[in-house]
């Protein structure tokens, strides 16, 4: 295993410093960290703060579990709501899967579409290529729009003056993108998400609607090369707009098939800790072993809480990037929300 290998290795599970030093906690939470890391990480956070309360607040444990029902009716919430939200998430998942689930002229016409695609992509290029992963159509879209673009800021050295500078400015904003793409799309592959977010961060839509104005205003100033290289820019960018599309609707359906999965397994054993806990408490029956001289009711009630609270950040985990991902990507064509 390579440098670069061990690097995002463990980019996935803790975050890794940045150039400039700095550890971007927020931007590993909701984009780069591994989902079960990001889980954990929740998870250790929720009994720390439970064990740092339960500490500090000097109340007597043995009480609040003997005398008071607070503690049996929090859990019996939580109970009730592991079964609910499993219930509700596999429903959300089922109807994100009925897509896939459709007539045979529906799929007939998906799969027509995808062909086409690919093949008005590999139209694109002169050695043909037709990716059917992230990484590789980023790579390729990158090579196309600099190439484009090149060819239009030759054609533009023959202008002068106001003309010159706005075409030079808006071929300087797109090779500065298609390189900052192409440069961090050499170390990942293309089942990462981190591949697809290259795409992602990038506004087509400014690019398209720059594109139009540009033809707009000095249709008349330049020649027929100079409107045909712009519409070949466009066409590249309208294709690099499908596809960016099409991966994140993919992304979509496996995130959601995961979690789906993912809460019916870690549900069982939260469930089964979470019901064990109300009948001991309800029985009496509580743990006296000291560990690393924590106490014994204090432990049990922190973990029993953390277990039962495991679907809930499971949940928060990935909700939390699908949300991001969401929010970073409302954008359709030349109209996005800032």
């Amino acid at each position: 295993m390579n440098v670069v290998s061990k690097i995002k290795g463990l980019r996935d599970w803790f975050p890794v410093p940045q150039k400039s030093g700095r550890l971007n906690i927020v931007r590993w939470v909701l984009l780069e960290g591994n989902w079960i890391a990001v889980t954990s990480a929740l998870l250790s956070f929720v009994f720390a703060t439970l064990m740092l309360v339960g500490t500090l607040w000097t109340f007597e444990m043995q009480v609040l579990l003997t005398e008071t029902p607070a503690v049996q009716t929090i859990l019996n919430t939580l109970l009730s709501g592991i079964i609910l939200l499993v219930s509700i998430v596999v429903s959300i998942n089922s109807i994100v899967l009925s897509h896939d689930i459709s007539s045979i002229d529906t799929q007939e016409n998906r799969i027509k579409g995808a062909i086409e695609f690919r093949r008005d992509i590999g139209n694109m290029t002169e050695a043909g290529e037709s990716p059917s992963d992230p990484a590789s159509f980023l790579n390729l879209m990158a090579t196309v729009i600099h190439d484009r673009v090149t060819a239009l800021e030759e054609v533009a050295e023959e202008s002068e003056g106001e003309v010159a500078q706005d075409i030079q400015g808006y071929v300087d904003d797109i090779s500065e993108t298609v390189e900052l793409i192409g440069g961090q799309n050499k170390d990942t592959t293309g089942a990462e998400f981190g591949v697809l977010w290259l795409g992602l961060g990038v506004d087509y839509g400014e690019y398209l609607d720059r594109s139009r104005t540009l033809r707009g205003t000095y249709d008349s100033k330049m020649s027929d090369t100079f409107n045909e290289r712009v519409d070949d820019l466009v066409q590249a960018f309208q294709m690099f707009a499908i596809g960016k599309e099409y991966f994140k609707t993919l992304y979509y359906t496996r995130e959601v098939a995961h979690l789906s999965r993912t809460l019916l397994i870690v549900a069982l054993p939260s469930i089964l800790v979470t019901a064990s806990a109300i009948l001991a408490i309800n029985g009496g029956v509580l743990p006296e072993v000291w560990v690393f001289g924590l106490s014994p009711l204090l432990s049990f009630v922190a973990t029993v809480f953390t277990i039962a609270l495991a679907p809930f950040l499971v949940l928060t985990a990935y909700m939390l990037r699908l949300a991001t991902v969401a929010q970073k990507t409302a954008v359709a064509g030349p109209f996005s929300l800032q």
